[in-house]
């Protein structure tokens, strides 16, 4: 985005008349067929040139003049589009590397590194985290195959090519040589603009170097590397942040951070944009609407530097710009954006503008025809364009309406780029920023300092690193705030809506857009249907709990535990008061884990309790500590994986949390929740807990008004027996968090001791382990539980008076109905349990007690009087809309026929 400066400009040159558009069609045309030629077929790409080559002859011999030139500029720009398109796309299908990407051959390649090597954010995948890993775009120039005996084969190729390698090649320059050894594999998109994609060796730890990079890169390396220096003292945030608002460095943004510049659309910042250029622009010229004419301000206007001039030196600054930022094609676009003021400056003609995008964008796609298919080379001549021709009519109407001129060009030009933007960025990301316009709004006076301080201290890093320093300070304060910006947006509960994805996703957005831009010139007429908006969006942003609740039916008032839909992994809440919850792991990603947490209106955490270091439970620990406030954290004392207990120790000491370890028979309590750890037993003293990290899990026994519950974590059979053995006093429960996610390794005694009305499994939808199995559900329902499933239900809550209600996956509303059998309690509800009271941040260790035995009701409970229980005074209601819908598990007798006595209370009858 190129700022409101820009837009002040587009509105000079809507004064003087129609905006040009002659040249668009033909910048158009030959986006189009770029597009379209590179996976074409050679011979059809060959006969469609040379008939629009023949038509645009014959047009013109026919026709002179006006609409004719415009319609055979097309097919000729068409034609030449289609033609480099062509030629580029064939350098990923010729030449002996596709082949060998296809049988997953391992090669020796010889390569010239031709873009920075950016960061691959390690998955989760099953209890692991993938190994931290960067990937470096390169140009083959020999491959070398062959093993055994035989003599190998070297070939001279020139192939695009995508290497996979370890952290310590992030140090790579552009136009460095490098041989690497690995196995190829073919892109993981048909048309990429790579051929194949190699997976260095774990043996190959460092880069083998066969030639440095040039002058030109390393100058430039020295200048980013001198920036990143003078930020070292700065706080986190600006830290991260500052080298990417002047030079796209992102090195070091951490992920809760890129995260939240996503979630409200300030991904812009971190990219080099036209918006870095323009400010630099406007240090020379000064604002663009005044950038040509004799009040024009800026350094050329003050020290009388002649027009033509002073589009020279704009042209060096661009150079410059580009040789700092790296000549890759992002920022050769950006460069392109904003050359479009220098040459409105050179040619006094402000209505060049648009013409003049349009022959950036020609001349960048028949330069790099693979633009043509770049999402981000997409949404920057979007926002411009909307700049140029959208902004300047949005502004004139909100100051009709009595908007002051200066907010109302910041309103329009950040409304203007967010609406042709989002139709985009919706097929990506399957999501509507709600907080785009006003992040945006409230980042965009940080901009210009930050970049041009930050611009000085670059410069000066390298011989006064003192004084970079202190410009790097200075900068780092806009930085800050920017950062803080995107946080605060992020972090409110609506920030973000949930969209269809995909191309009928973005039609869909854009046809919502346009309707909402009519309708929006008259319902924003009256101050008071101006003030409802306001308050609309304030509600759909802050979404308060009870306005939720009534809306979508989720969370129920009255839960007491949820089990979060956070994938593969396991995060449970435990309701510990307003606003506060034990948290049972935090799952393999911390967006998901926050946003279930954000939904049950929790801000408190009292505790929370890691069963063990897999990755799957683990994870997620950012998105738990992200604007909450933490106890302690409590963890297995057995510390394995290594590298994922020293992450979780990491991120407690960043955020001054104290982290303690789960001792067996400690008993806690928090208001009416209360818990005793069962397991594991002390290191040392067990050799199942010391096998693996899912024996070594953490199991809990809960108390919450009235409900027991069991926690098993991750433990297998073997130490699902140990822990039967060691606790044959375990009471029946009303809910089992299934170990596992409901693997088909269980222990069927421990499944039906306890016998569980109500059996959850935190599972990821289609995982490649076969969770839940088969016959742990068979035989969890033939026990008499009801099953209920994250991947399949959605998150799943129990509420203090036996109810579960899932939200479910759909975005369809659902029947809520529920029954509950007042007569008696269940089994498991009133049994006699008081267990110590501790502080949320102590562990204190207390021998296993033996809990007395369950007093009378439940225990002289019978098929028969329970019979007369349900038909005297069970209930059952529905007919309420909402978005979740309630579960109801059996309730049993205490009898030894457990099974005769199971009934059902699913029926949505008026009887039972």
């Amino acid at each position: 985005m190129t700022g409101p400066a820009m837009s002040g400009e587009a509105a000079a040159a809507r004064r003087e008349g129609p905006a040009d558009l002659r040249l668009a069609v033909p910048a158009l045309a030959a986006w189009a067929a770029a597009a379209a030629a590179l996976t074409a077929d050679g011979r059809t790409v060959t006969v469609g040139c040379a008939a629009a080559v023949l038509a645009a002859c014959l047009l013109l011999a026919a026709v002179r003049g006006g609409m004719a030139v415009v319609v055979a500029a097309a097919l000729l720009c068409g034609a030449a589009g289609a033609a480099v398109g062509a030629l580029e796309g064939a350098d990923t299908r010729r030449g002996p590397l596709p082949e060998l990407a296809r049988r997953y051959a391992r090669v020796t390649l010889e390569v010239t590194v031709t873009g920075d090597p950016r960061a691959v954010r390690p998955h989760v995948r099953g209890a692991v985290r993938d190994r931290p890993a960067v990937a470096v775009e390169a140009e083959a120039t020999r491959v070398v195959t062959g093993d055994g005996p035989a003599a190998p084969a070297a070939t001279a190729v020139r192939t695009p090519v995508l290497l996979i390698a370890r952290q310590s090649w992030a140090g790579l320059l552009p136009s460095t040589r490098v041989r690497a050894e690995g196995k190829l594999a073919p892109p993981s998109r048909t048309g990429d603009r790579v051929a194949a994609v190699l997976r260095v060796g774990d043996d190959q730890e460092r880069p083998h170097v066969i030639g440095g990079p040039t002058r030109l890169q390393r100058a430039a390396a020295r200048l980013r590397t001198g920036l990143r220096e003078a930020t070292d003292g700065l706080a986190p945030d600006a830290r991260a942040l500052l080298p990417g608002l002047v030079v796209g460095d992102t090195s070091r943004v951490p992920p809760d951070l890129e995260a939240a510049f996503r979630a409200t659309d300030l991904t812009h910042l971190l990219a080099v944009s036209g918006g870095n250029f323009t400010v630099l622009l406007a240090l020379l010229t000064g604002p663009a609407h005044l950038a040509s004419r004799a009040e024009r301000r800026g350094l050329a206007g003050r020290l009388g530097v002649p027009l033509r001039l002073t589009a020279l030196l704009g042209g060096g600054l661009a150079l410059g710009f580009v040789v700092v930022c790296r000549p890759e094609p992002s920022v050769l676009r950006a460069a392109a954006c904003g050359l479009i003021t220098l040459l409105a400056i050179g040619t006094g003609r402000r209505r060049s503008l648009l013409p003049a995008l349009a022959a950036a964008v020609l001349l960048l796609v028949l330069w790099d025809p693979w633009l043509a298919r770049s999402y981000g080379f997409l949404l920057s001549v979007l926002a411009t364009g909307a700049l140029l021709m959208l902004s300047p009519r949005w502004s004139a109407a909100l100051r009709r309406r009595g908007v002051p001129p200066r907010i109302a060009e910041a309103l329009a030009a950040a409304g203007a780029a967010q609406a042709v933007c989002a139709p985009v960025i919706v097929v990506l990301a399957a999501r509507v920023s709600l907080v785009a316009v006003p992040c945006n709004l409230l980042a965009e006076p940080a901009v210009a300092p930050a970049t041009v301080l930050g611009f000085a201290a670059l410069a000066l890093a390298p011989v006064a690193m003192p004084l970079a320093e202190g410009l790097a300070w200075a900068a780092g304060w806009p930085a800050a705030w920017t950062a803080a910006v995107a946080r605060a947006g992020a972090g409110l509960p609506g920030a973000e809506l949930g969209w269809p994805t995909g191309p009928a996703g973005g039609l869909l957005l854009a046809a919502v857009t346009v309707a909402g831009v009519f309708a929006g010139r008259r319902l924003l007429r009256g101050p008071w249907s101006r003030a409802a908006c306001v308050l609309l969006l304030l509600l759909a942003l802050v979404r308060p709990a009870p306005l939720t609740r009534v809306v979508t039916g989720w969370p129920p008032p009255d839960w007491r535990l949820v089990a979060c839909d956070v994938g593969q992994g396991d995060a449970l809440a435990l309701a510990a008061g307003p606003g506060a919850a034990v948290v049972v792991d935090a799952g393999p990603e911390p967006r998901a884990v926050d946003r279930c947490l954000r939904e049950l209106g929790v801000a408190r955490v009292p505790l929370l309790l890691l069963t063990h270091f897999h990755a799957d439970h683990v994870d997620g620990l950012p998105g738990v500590l992200r604007g909450r406030a933490v106890g302690a954290i409590e963890t297995t004392p057995f510390d394995r994986p290594a590298g994922q207990a020293a992450f979780v120790r990491r991120e407690a000491r960043r955020a001054g949390i104290p982290v303690t370890e789960a001792v067996p028979g400690e008993r806690r309590r928090l208001g009416e929740l209360s818990w005793e750890v069962l397991w594991p037993p002390p290191a040392g003293t067990s050799a199942v807990a010391e096998e693996g990290p899912n024996d070594a899990s953490v199991a809990l026994l809960v108390r919450a008004a009235g409900l027991t519950l069991l926690l098993l974590g991750d433990l297998e059979p073997p130490a699902q027996r140990e822990l039967r053995e060691a606790r044959p006093d375990l009471p029946p429960v009303d809910v089992l968090k299934v170990a596992h996610h409901g693997s088909a390794y269980q222990d069927p005694e421990l499944l039906s001791g306890p016998r569980p009305r109500l059996a959850v499994i935190s599972v990821g939808a289609g995982n490649p382990y076969g969770h839940p199995a088969a016959r742990t559900l068979a035989a969890l329902r033939a026990r008499g539980a009801v099953v209920l499933r994250t991947d399949t239900d959605g998150p799943v809550a129990v509420t203090d008076a036996a109810v579960a209600v899932t939200r479910g996956r759909g975005r369809g509303r659902g029947r809520r109905t529920w029954a509950r059998c007042q007569g008696r309690p269940p089994c498991g509800i009133n049994d006699l349990w008081i267990p110590l009271a501790l502080t949320p941040t102590s562990a204190v260790s207390t021998p296993p007690a033996r809990p007395p035995p369950m007093p009378g009701p439940c225990g002289s409970c019978s098929s028969a009087t329970l019979s007369q229980c349900r038909s005297r005074t069970c209930r059952s209601t529905g007919g309420r809309r909402s978005r979740s819908r309630a579960r109801h598990w059996s309730t049993r007798s205490c009898g030894t026929d457990a099974a005769a006595s199971a009934t059902s209370s699913t029926a949505r009858s008026r009887t039972c």
